[in-house]
């Protein structure tokens, strides 16, 4: 794609000042298979920068702003992408490197986030998922039956923030440990979403946007939801 028409489509989509889902499906196949360096990546940014600029004022600030962070969004997630359009990349723990993945995607979302782990603990991800769901972002999270109410426990906050909250009824532990993004991506590996996890555990997490891994495990966070309990 040429600046040019990256210019024309991201102009059709700032009419209404909204990136609907459609729309960001379509720009993100136009990208899909292209290889974008961080130059590339700066010179798009810069080009939907400048149609914001030129179409903002003192009415539409925050639709503007809106819509730009939403295309900056797209940008960066096929800025990701293996050569196949496909993100593939690897975290480990102890460190930041996992929980800067999984707050990164978090505040790039635009329109899902399904959370399915044993427990949350850990008060930078809450933060996260309370403001992705304050944009409006739709959220859901299954989490372990036991461990929903264990001391530090995040399962309760975010429930009373509204977002859907589930838990399992089995005696059993629901140990899965995966989220999925836009239904596009997936994050999943052994990674616990607690603050011993980045701190002291040996840890690992997988990030992939390969459909033949994300569909299975959106089939599995279907199962789960339609099996498990409000919390």
């Amino acid at each position: 794609m040429t600046t040019d028409e990256l210019r024309e489509l991201l102009s059709d989509t700032l009419d209404d000042y909204r990136l609907s889902r459609s729309e960001k499906r379509a720009l993100s196949s136009r990208l899909e298979g292209v290889s974008l360096s961080e130059a590339d990546l700066v010179l798009l940014q810069k080009v939907a920068f400048e149609l914001a600029e030129r179409a903002i004022d003192a009415t539409n600030t925050g639709l503007v702003l809106e819509w730009l962070r939403d295309v900056a969004g797209v940008l960066r997630r096929s800025a990701a992408g293996d050569s196949n359009g496909h993100e593939a990349s690897a975290c480990f723990s102890p460190g930041d490197s996992c929980l800067n993945r999984i707050t990164g995607l978090l505040r790039t979302a635009g329109d899902s986030v399904d959370i399915c782990v044993f427990t949350i603990t850990d008060d930078r991800i809450t933060s996260e998922i309370l403001d992705t769901h304050a944009r409006k972002v739709a959220v859901r999270v299954i989490t372990d039956n036991d461990k929903a109410n264990d001391e530090g426990s995040d399962a309760g906050r975010l429930a009373r923030a509204g977002i859907s909250v589930r838990v399992d009824r089995t005696s059993n532990h629901m140990h899965h440990k995966f989220a999925l993004f836009d239904d596009a991506r997936l994050v999943t590996g052994s990674y616990n979403w607690t603050r011993s996890a980045a701190e002291y555990n040996e840890e690992n997490l997988i990030v992939t946007g390969d459909p033949r891994l994300v569909g299975p495990f959106r089939q599995e966070f279907d199962k789960l939801w339609n099996c498990c309990d409000p919390f």
